[in-house]
């Protein structure tokens, strides 16, 4: 197996997903690749529009995920922070949707800015057929230091502004999982003794409540 979600979705010739899917070293994760060719859909959206080549750019991906999605409970597309015709592919796809905010005035202004592109577009992709029902979607904290005042205030901004749609747990800023990531490693990887203890312990609380409360948004959406 070889090559990259752009395989499965390119308008000329696409071939199955299964055939870009790998194993990984966890049982029962496997993985899709991107890369850099993926900029190929977003120069060849606009002449495929022109020539209505279907299925549409919106439903492409949802439309190679078909043959797969009975074998995993769980698809997690990870998105550019940027609208294009791949991310918006990819939410036409999607059942729940996290956005990820540093709580700083620069990062809430632009991800302001983005959110308000993207309404516009998913309004004029709805319009074409794309369904846009959600089981959730959910503003995650991330980057967070709890002693940083104006991050506090951001926060609480935040939190004032978007309610229960801001997720409890925020994901702490940790030197322990910058660190991890040198080597490629999730923090649940790497050997404890690496980090002060007090940083790594911090760490993975924090990450296990983040994912304790993503894994019960889905438990609930399948009504379990």
């Amino acid at each position: 197996n070889s090559g990259t979600i752009y395989d499965a979705i390119q308008y000329d010739d696409p071939v199955p997903l299964a055939d870009v899917i790998q194993k990984t070293f966890f049982t029962g994760i496997d993985l899709a690749p991107g890369g850099l060719m993926l900029q190929e859909f977003e120069h060849e959206t606009p002449q495929a529009l022109l020539n209505n080549t279907q299925p549409a750019f919106f439903a492409r991906l949802a439309t190679s995920l078909q043959d797969v999605e009975q074998n995993y409970d769980v698809v997690i597309f990870d998105c550019p922070p940027q609208l294009g015709y791949l991310t918006m592919s990819a939410l036409c796809a999607s059942t729940g949707v996290l956005i990820t905010v540093v709580p700083n005035m620069l990062d809430v202004a632009s991800m302001s800015q983005f959110l308000q592109m993207s309404a516009d577009l998913l309004d004029v992709v709805s319009n074409a057929g794309a369904s846009m029902e959600f089981d959730f979607l959910r503003f995650l904290i991330n980057r967070y230091e709890p002693n940083d005042g104006p991050q506090q205030q951001v926060l609480s901004f935040l939190r004032q502004l978007f309610d229960e749609e801001v997720m409890v747990a925020p994901m702490l800023k940790s030197t322990a999982i910058s660190d991890a990531g040198l080597t490629h490693q999730t923090i649940y990887e790497v050997d404890r003794s690496q980090f002060h203890r007090s940083t790594y312990d911090r760490a993975v609380d924090s990450l296990n409540l983040v994912n304790d409360e993503i894994e019960s948004m889905i438990q609930k959406a399948w009504g379990r």
